[in-house]
Parts: structure tokens; sequence; C-alpha cells
């Protein structure tokens, strides 16, 4: 760090400095209250994600006892086959957001299986869905906490490092501008008083 130089332009470029990042922090604090409150939405919103899978999978165990038979082969009966993902920008953050999710149902005999496999294919599809929104919304809960913690740390660095540094400066600097005047004063009285004695004499 550069040393403190202490004059009046120090002075001046330090008071400008104060007043700049007194007038950032107040955004920067709002920016970061902001993020924190869109974190929490998106921490409920994946909460929600996965009560509705935990409810789907109990739903599906109630209504659908037959599948512990692992006679049936009911692999491959759905697949994600495509998701269209967007952005939105959130407080200066992007963050994925999903579109749409396309499900491909495998085509099967009807006859050939029995009639609650029907019923099976529509949850399967419910559920690769809610997946596919669980692991956006990880995502976009992830990306949330990094953005409030690099905030956090702006504000941090202005409110407790940058603005105590640079009143400390400008102090030091004051008192010694002060020191430096007062000492001119004396210097010039004792200077006066010995012209006034060699005059004297």
């Amino acid at each position: 760090m550069a040393r403190l130089q202490l004059n009046k332009s120090s002075l001046a470029r330090e008071t400008a400095n104060l007043k700049s990042y007194k007038r950032f922090l107040p955004s920067l604090d709002l920016k970061r209250q902001q993020l924190m409150t869109e974190r929490a939405k998106a921490a409920r919103a994946l909460a929600e994600l996965r009560t509705a899978i935990d409810e789907l999978r109990s739903r599906v165990g109630e209504q659908l006892p037959m599948l512990a038979n692992r006679d049936m082969n009911l692999d491959d009966l759905a697949e994600v086959k495509d998701v269209a993902m967007t952005t939105e920008n959130v407080v200066g953050t992007r963050l994925p957001a999903v579109e749409r999710v396309e499900i491909a149902l495998r085509r099967y005999a009807l006859l050939a299986r029995p009639h609650w496999v029907d019923a099976v294919v529509e949850r399967l599809r419910e559920v690769l869905e809610l997946r596919v929104r669980e692991q956006v919304a990880v995502r976009r809960l992830a990306l949330l906490e990094a953005a409030v913690d690099t905030i956090t740390q702006r504000v941090n660095l202005f409110d407790k490092v940058l603005i105590p540094a640079t009143e400390r400066n400008i102090k030091r600097i004051r008192i010694y501008l002060s020191d430096e005047e007062m000492a001119a004063v004396v210097r010039s009285k004792i200077s006066k008083r010995k012209h006034a004695a060699a005059r004297a004499l």
C-alpha cells in the first residue's frame, strides 16, 4: 500500500474517496438485501419442488402398489427428450429458468401390459419433469448463494475496511496539517520577536 502523503491534496483525495464510498455503500447494501430475498424465494421454490416429488412418490405407493412386482419390465417408458431453458437477470445475477420440459413416452402394446401401466407412465412423466425443475432450482439457489456471498464481501470491504481506513487517514492528515499550521504560527511569532529584539538593539 502506498505511503500516505500528509498534505492538502492528499486530504482532498481522501475526502473525495470517503464521499464516493459512502455513496456506493447504501446501493450495495440494498442489492445485498434484494439478493437475500431472492435467495429465500429460491430456497422456498426448491423446498416446494422436493415436497411435490415426495408427495408424488407417496401417491404412487398408495395408488399403484402393484409396482412392487418386479416381474413387469417398466424401464424406459418415459425419458426427458428436451428441456427449453432461458436466462433471467435477477438483481444483476443471471439465473437459469425452465421454459418447457418435453418428456418422450415410449410406445408399448396396450394389450400386452396391464391397464395400470398407463397410470405409471403418467406418474413417470410427472416425476421426470419435477426432477428437471428441481435440478434447475438447485442451480439457481447455488448461484444466488454465491452472489450473496460476493456482495456481502463487497459491503464488508466498504463498511469495515475502506470507510474506516479513509476516515483514519483524513483524521491523521488533519492533525498533521493542524500541527504544521500551529508550528508555522509559533515560528512566525518567534521570528517576529527576534526581529523586534534585533531592532531594539
